[in-house]
């Protein structure tokens, strides 16, 4: 077991700050402040985990204390006997608890709990591209109901022969953006095209970029910056969806941003689907020098700025998929595409918080 010392005082340092903001969130003159209020329960919620496997951990310590005690000055057998099995079931236990803390310990990305804003493209490979868009778009669709997770569409663009030349859309739920950031990069596919007579096996690539988005108080947006323009919106929908003016196209002069929204029938909820795209996109334009500078460190992250990273190739013929990051291979692939992909995940998660870990250490 580790010396226990230095990590008891962490956890008691942590503890005082959580009362701190405990204490906080109950003053008048935060909770008239609608901005540091939410700021404030968003640290003390990220504290939580921590608290609770800190109080386990003392807990432990203190009953590995009293086991010890006995073992030397009782004469009771049975009671002796009792001492030494909780002795044996700790010294297994606690070193897996100070292993966990010490993850704990190890600050979370700051935008891991946030909902996120997803972006596939079509890439090389023509019409079998976005074909294979669709078909990732369909994979998150799947994985978004297993996990309970609301999913968006705000904008898109139909490819030819099915599926998308692009397609946006925002999943939200508990801790989204913590779990899809794996997905940012190129997804290659190796597989007979649909649009191909000669059978021969083609390769086609899709890239995904998954932003967190970003709060209300995260950005000041100011509305003079952003010329809005109104279309009529087009695609599927029925009849009224061409004759009404519902479409939002909105600009933010200074950076040259475009985002649009169509999805829905109404005005007013395409205009809030894109103003929080426009956001989101603001946003990362800052959260995009954090995340080049942690995915040169880490092998399981990719920025979002580097489209050319490949890290999945989905091979069709051998059923079989493959993470490049971390040499993950799975040989069936009709059950990662319907939306099977927590594995493949839980081993990035795995080999990120190792090298979280060496980098703490």
């Amino acid at each position: 077991m580790a010396d226990n010392t230095t990590l008891l005082d962490k956890l008691s340092g942590l503890k005082e700050k959580y009362e701190d903001l405990q204490r906080q969130m109950a003053a008048p003159d935060v909770m008239s402040d609608m901005k540091r209020f939410v700021q404030i329960s968003k640290e003390y919620k990220e504290l939580e985990p921590i608290i609770d496997a800190g109080e386990k951990y003392r807990k432990m310590l203190g009953d590995y204390s009293d086991a010890k005690d006995i073992l030397v000055n009782e004469k009771d057998e049975d009671l002796r006997g009792m001492a030494r099995d909780e002795i044996q079931v700790l010294d297994i236990e606690m070193p897996r608890m100070e292993e966990e803390i010490k993850l704990l310990l190890i600050p979370e990305d700051p935008e891991d709990g946030k909902n996120a804003i997803i972006e596939i493209r079509g890439g090389t490979g023509g019409d079998e591209a976005a074909i294979f868009a669709g078909d990732l778009f369909r994979m998150y669709s799947k994985y978004c109901e297993i996990k309970g997770w609301k999913i968006e569409v705000t904008s898109f663009s139909a490819g030819a022969m099915g599926g998308y030349k692009e397609i946006i859309f925002k999943i939200s739920g508990d801790k989204v953006y913590g779990t899809m950031k794996y997905e940012s990069g190129v997804h290659r596919v190796q597989r007979v095209p649909q649009t191909e007579t000669q059978g021969r096996i083609h390769t086609s690539a899709a890239s995904v970029a998954v932003f967190p988005e970003a709060g209300e108080f995260d950005v000041d947006l100011n509305m003079n910056d952003v010329r809005k323009d109104i279309f009529c919106a087009s695609g599927p929908g029925g009849q009224g969806v061409n004759t009404t003016y519902s479409a939002i196209r909105l600009t933010h002069i200074p950076t040259g941003i475009v985002v649009q929204c169509q999805d829905e029938r109404n005005q007013n909820k395409n205009f809030e689907k894109a103003l929080n795209e426009l956001r989101t996109r603001l946003y990362n334009l800052e959260y995009q020098k954090y995340l080049d500078g942690i995915s040169a460190k880490r092998k399981t992250m990719v920025s979002t700025g580097d489209r050319s990273a490949k890290i999945r190739t989905y091979n069709y013929p051998q059923s079989r998929v493959t993470d490049h990051r971390i040499n993950w291979t799975m040989y069936n692939l009709p059950v990662f595409m319907d939306g099977n992909i927590q594995e493949c995940i839980d081993a990035l998660q795995v080999a990120e918080n190792a090298e979280r870990l060496k980098a703490a250490e």
